[in-house]
């Protein structure tokens, strides 16, 4: 009898702060085979000192961070705790775990780069007894690259077509393209902000974490100066290799932007034209003849702007990668399961042409069992 495929978990929790995603799944016929998944939102409080950490300017104490470090770390566990309790993992003991962390900072550009993730991998190696691979993004900055985006190696495994150029969109909080020639190099970067500054702004105004469905942004309408001033920011123009975060797209950055009196609900419409503006440019600027855009991330579950986007792309084909065989909020769960287990194979997991590295590198340390 043959042996059984290697399972490998993969844990993403993203700069959108809506929770943990999780993957078990094996790719013995080069794409991925899901065996169980899981979404686990935080615990409100612990989301809220995210949102403290996260914001420009915090000046807490390095007992709050490491205690921070060690939260998440428990959080974690619990959360491969209870994947590894599914049914559908009966008697099956995976190989590995691919844990991303919670992005706190990242700084490429600063004078000694860094990209920094919290989440103890020790807790979760210790509670799980599985080898756990973690920071997978230092040795990419180390190489001389972004440390991001690293999901570009994954989305050409799992969705590169032979017959036709497509590109893969990932509507996070911050919203990153992977261009995927027919025959070619593959190409990605963050064009900007996705889902967070949608986020940021409807808790700002209405205590909401998220507009659901883009329910309020419909109830207002893009103010085209606005859309227009916004766009003007260079990182909109500057070529790849680029990466950003919710260090830069903030409410800092927002806020001084602001006609006075402007609606709301007015703000919240133009920021969803913003995300589906700078998307639409740097595909244009980038794969002129994309035939197929795959979305994936939170973002592809609104309405709102799944529609824009399918219609500032007439000539592209919009479509979730729900229907290309991968739910789209397990796309990045999925990636991080794949991408530990090139770590534990020894083949690199970065794409120098993305990150911006020197070289090909093996990503991530590895936690013994």
């Amino acid at each position: 009898m043959p042996d059984a495929p290697s399972i490998f978990v993969g844990v993403m929790s993203g700069t959108s702060l809506d929770g943990i995603d999780l993957v078990a799944a094996d790719f013995e016929q080069g794409v991925p085979h899901i065996h169980a998944s899981a979404s686990i939102p935080w615990p409100e409080p612990l989301r809220a000192r995210l949102l403290e950490v996260t914001a420009p300017g915090w000046r807490g104490g390095w007992d709050v961070m490491g205690a921070l470090h060690a939260e998440l770390g428990s959080c974690y566990a619990d959360a491969c705790a209870r994947l590894l309790n599914d049914p559908a993992l009966a008697g099956r003991r995976p190989r590995a775990i691919g844990l991303h962390g919670q992005t706190v900072h990242h700084a490429p550009h600063a004078p000694h780069p860094f990209s920094l993730q919290l989440g103890d991998a020790s807790r979760v190696a210790e509670r799980c007894g599985i080898p756990v691979v973690y920071d997978f993004r230092s040795r990419d900055v180390a190489a001389g690259g972004e440390g991001a985006p690293l999901v570009p190696a994954a989305h050409r495994a799992f969705f590169h077509s032979h017959d036709e150029d497509r590109a893969v969109l990932n509507l996070g909080g911050i919203a990153n393209l992977t261009l995927l020639p027919a025959s070619g190099a593959v190409r990605g970067f963050d064009t900007g902000p996705g889902n967070t500054l949608l986020d940021r702004w409807i808790c700002h105004q209405l205590d909401q974490p998220f507009d659901a469905d883009g329910h309020w942004a419909r109830s207002g309408r893009a103010h085209p100066a606005l859309l227009s001033r916004l766009l003007q920011d260079p990182y909109f123009a500057a070529p790849p290799p680029k990466s950003t975060g919710t260090e830069y797209f903030n409410l800092e950055w927002l806020l001084p932007q602001l006609p006075p009196g402007m609606a709301a609900a007015d703000v919240q419409a133009t920021l969803a034209a913003l995300t589906v503006e700078t998307v639409a440019q740097a595909l244009e600027r980038s794969m002129p003849g994309c035939r197929r855009l795959l979305v994936c991330g939170g973002g592809a579950r609104n309405s709102l702007l799944m529609e824009a986007l399918r219609a500032r792309l007439p000539a592209t084909g919009v479509e979730s990668t729900g229907q290309h065989g991968l739910p789209p909020t397990l796309v990045e769960a999925t990636a991080f399961a794949w991408l530990a287990a090139r770590t534990l194979a020894g083949e690199p997991g970065n794409l120098p042409e993305v990150t911006g590295a020197h070289h090909p590198v093996v990503l991530g340390s590895i936690l013994p069992a």
